[in-house]
């Protein structure tokens, strides 16, 4: 069978991750939550903006970026099913 120009998609099964953070970083959560409010006239919750926060910080990472590219984050994760 001879190859589409669309590559097979990836895993877009979403994962929930449940944690524990200190009161200094929920308040700090919540004001990010609030000034987000504030200025872009939309709520959303810290939960709903958690998943974009942390993709952002992982993509500004450069040292994470480089590991990546030089294959540094085999870890287990990958034989885990």
């Amino acid at each position: 069978m001879s190859s589409l120009k669309l590559r097979k998609l990836p895993d877009r099964a979403p994962a929930k991750l449940t944690i524990t953070v200190s009161a200094k970083l929920n308040r700090t959560l919540n004001d990010y939550a609030s000034i987000y409010r504030r200025i872009y006239g939309q709520s959303e919750t810290v939960e709903e903006l958690i998943p974009f926060m942390l993709d952002a910080f992982l993509e500004s990472d450069r040292a994470f970026a480089k590991a990546r590219r030089e294959g540094l984050s085999n870890t287990d994760h990958q034989s885990k099913g």
